[in-house]
């Protein structure tokens, strides 16, 4: 017979404990551990009542995933091509970013193409968000809008159609409640039981469920880990308040790339679908000030076009400013380091701040090379060639090394007017007949024979 007993679960990684204590074991965090009524079986016993499970080859044919698309040409490419059927996806960001936008006029788009759309709320009433569909100027969709946060009425209220709706839209799951669990909504068991239970509908239904997600302080979902694993896909909706762009990505897909983006633009009647990122991240570029390079880069399988600028300075201090916006500040510590050491350039009393220009966020290993000559011209004070691009992985010895999608990269610094490239000596790839004039090196010293004067190098 089960019988009920009390846990303390961890609301920020799901460390249950028998006592109470300030302090989490599992991730050392503090007042996060909240009482939870669990359901605990006696001595285990083997399940009774299973069936046989139907077994397959691996090399029986598969028919490929059908495909519903979204209306928005971005979100499909993220998702791998469009919705599919009973798929579950987990969208999450920073509050304000604009993730209920983007899901509205997704729902929206859906719906007028004659699919059926169901937008369920449970932050704002139905008149909030009926306020936003006339500023977006798509009041006149028909898309199933209700506001309600018990997980019963929504399952009861999808159940009592004649067919299942093409996609499920849930604002937020964070708000959500079971009434089979006696702790509050938000909380980690609410939240895994809901999002477990949304998963099964969407399976057993064929109905596209889309999830929103909030987000912790250091960027991840809120929520127990489990339920990224649970969902098909997972995307993360990025950008700067200070910026109107805003950035898609995808970190888990079963039915896609896992590393692909798409590009928004946030205006006053929306997000406005951006088709060349490229030449908005390049639009506002000063060709003839030092510390700017422009780096070709791959989010996926686009590749994209970003401005990385450098300003390198005198420091008064004893221990010299070290700032940077878009890229991971160990990579420049290493790169500033190769200079040092490699190149001979005495960057150690400078201060040196990094930006990519636009907000975007570059992970791509292949910027040590564009931002290495975005330093090396600002501490010469001496411009970069206009038309140039950079990429290329430097090394801790301060080889340049080859990298991939190499092709990519330069159709689409040709196709914006680029005429040269500055690359790895040793091409990783065809080049793919591209007309750009090709400059390689193989060292980073390469590099700084050319931009720095001889007293400064």
């Amino acid at each position: 017979m089960a019988r009920a007993t009390t846990a303390y679960v961890c609301q920020e990684c799901g460390a249950s404990t028998a006592q109470w204590s300030g302090k989490c074991p599992g991730c050392s965090a503090w007042n996060t551990l909240v009482e939870e009524v669990t359901s605990k079986s006696g001595p285990d016993r083997t399940p009774t009542g299973g069936k046989v499970v139907a077994l397959q080859t691996l090399d029986a044919e598969v028919p490929d995933a059908p495909r519903i698309s979204s209306g928005l040409a971005e979100l499909d490419r993220v998702i791998g091509g469009g919705l599919v059927p009973g798929s579950a996806i987990l969208v999450g960001g920073d509050p304000g970013i604009g993730k209920s936008t983007l899901l509205l006029q997704a729902a929206a788009a859906l719906a007028n193409s004659g699919h059926t759309a169901i937008y369920f709320s449970g932050e704002e009433a139905t008149a909030q968000v009926r306020l936003r569909a006339e500023r977006l100027g798509i009041a006149s969709a028909p898309v199933g809008l209700g506001a309600e946060t018990g997980l019963a009425h929504i399952l009861k209220t999808l159940s009592g159609k004649e067919t299942a709706p093409d996609l499920v839209i849930i604002d937020s799951i964070q708000t959500l409640w079971s009434d089979q669990l006696e702790s509050a909504p938000g909380t980690v068991s609410q939240v895994r039981a809901c999002a477990q239970t949304l998963v099964r509908y969407a399976k057993r239904s064929g109905a596209a469920i889309v999830l929103v997600g909030h987000v912790t302080k250091d960027g991840q979902i809120a929520g127990p880990k489990v339920v990224e694993h649970m969902v098909d896909t997972v995307l993360y909706f990025e950008g700067d308040g200070a910026h109107q762009y805003r950035i898609l990505r995808a970190v888990k897909n079963r039915f896609g790339p896992s590393d692909e983006i798409g590009v928004f633009e946030m205006r006053g009647d929306g997000l406005r679908e951006v088709a060349n990122p490229s030449e908005l991240f390049l639009g506002e570029r000063d060709n003839t000030s030092p510390g700017a390079a422009v780096f070709a880069g791959m989010e996926g399988t686009r590749p994209i076009l970003v401005e990385i600028q450098a300003l390198v300075a005198p420091s008064p201090l004893g221990t010299p400013r070290r700032a940077v916006v878009g890229w991971d500040s160990s990579r420049l510590a290493m790169v500033l380091a190769v200079l040092d050491t490699r190149c001979a350039l005495q960057l150690g009393t400078h201060d040196v701040y990094l930006n990519v220009a636009g907000g975007l966020k570059i992970t791509d290993p292949a910027a040590d090379l564009a931002a290495a000559a975005a330093l090396v011209s600002s501490f010469c004070g001496v411009a970069l060639p206009a038309g140039n691009i950079y990429f290329g992985e430097v090394s801790l010895s301060g080889a340049i090394r080859p990298v991939g999608h190499m092709s990519g990269r330069l159709k689409e610094a040709e196709k914006l007017g680029f005429t040269a490239a500055t690359v790895p000596a040793k091409l990783g790839e065809d080049t793919g007949g591209t007309g750009l004039q090709l400059d390689t090196i193989a060292h980073l010293s390469d590099l700084t024979a050319r931009l720095a004067p001889p007293e400064r190098a």
